[in-house]
């Protein structure tokens, strides 16, 4: 199995499938935006559970990093991940303009490294700021093309320190796109990380930023990252490896999905229910994405 050769077909697939939409439903397009019924629930259901399963190999990562630090007791490895994640809300609660801010940091340089792990890529001093900047597109290109529509998501989840200038949004695209450039350079890439970029930006000109993120992180991320898990499993069976994958990610992803089924519940006691669907997704995803990261992080550094 040529993992390389898998996610340069499919985000060649992804980026022409994109301007086929694009070009098929020019009359729809007109009016700027696709209108979805019922898009906030849909895409909810979307990312909880395609979304959010390529992390929930996590507690097999866990056991090995446990191993190398000599830890017995492979299952404290759940309180101490739920804790990290139940830390991140606590947070959010007490101080939610810094944890989003932070949190949009944080997701661009994971979705810029996540997404450029295909293949070999060339170590450079400052590689890790082009990263933030490559996947700064996820959060640019929606404040740049739908900017009072993001910026009340941000209201929703507790912020009203974030603003916005045109020339200064056009800058930070600007600089992404150039650093989305020098990684190419950098790896043995073709050029299908550009496509994927060109299919970010595109997506968040006519989709709302909700549907935008939501296409973007379960049909590139989490299929991209889950393509790598499905690799480690079984290097020469895709089939193989991907059953056994799905096999594995279930239980965790269906219990993720429970939990934030049951937060949107609980939500809907105090807020409408769009809002509620927006502060479980993006503060949900936040506790997952900080712990996973922290996750990621320890085991790249003892694997060296």
């Amino acid at each position: 199995m040529n993992l390389y050769k898998i996610n340069k077909e499919y985000s060649l697939f992804l980026f022409f499938f994109n301007i086929f939409i694009l070009f098929t439903v020019s009359e729809v397009l007109k009016s700027k935006e696709i209108e979805i019924p019922f898009k906030n629930i849909i895409c909810f259901f979307l990312i909880s559970i395609i979304g959010v399963s390529h992390g929930a190999l996590d507690h097999i990562k866990g056991y090995k990093l446990m191993e190398v630090y000599k830890i017995n007791n492979k299952y404290l490895f759940y309180p101490v991940y739920i804790f990290c994640c139940l830390l991140v809300i606590f947070f959010w609660i007490i101080f939610p303009s810094v944890t989003l801010i932070l949190f949009l940091l944080v997701a661009s340089y994971h979705f810029g490294k996540e997404d450029s792990c295909v293949g070999s890529i060339i170590k450079k001093k400052f590689i890790n700021l082009f990263y933030l900047f490559k996947g700064s597109v996820v959060v640019v290109a929606p404040l740049f093309f739908h900017t009072e529509e993001t910026l009340q998501i941000f209201k929703i989840l507790g912020d009203n320190l974030i603003m916005t200038h045109e020339n200064f949004l056009v800058s930070l695209l600007l600089i992404s796109f150039i650093a989305n450039i020098f990684i190419m350079q950098w790896s043995n890439n073709s050029g299908f990380f550009l496509a994927d970029w060109v299919t970010i930006f595109t997506l968040n000109i006519f989709f709302s930023p909700l549907v935008a993120f939501t296409i973007y992180f379960c049909f590139l991320h989490s299929v991209r990252h889950s393509f790598g898990l499905i690799y480690e499993i079984n290097k020469k069976n895709f089939k193989n490896g991907l059953k056994k994958f799905l096999k594995r990610a279930l239980p965790l992803t269906l219990v993720t999905a429970i939990l934030f089924i049951f937060g949107v519940y609980i939500l809907t006691n105090y807020y409408v229910l769009d809002d509620a669907i927006m502060k479980v997704i993006f503060i949900g995803l936040a506790s997952l994405t900080f712990p996973h990261i922290l996750l990621e992080y320890l085991i790249e550094k003892n694997e060296k």
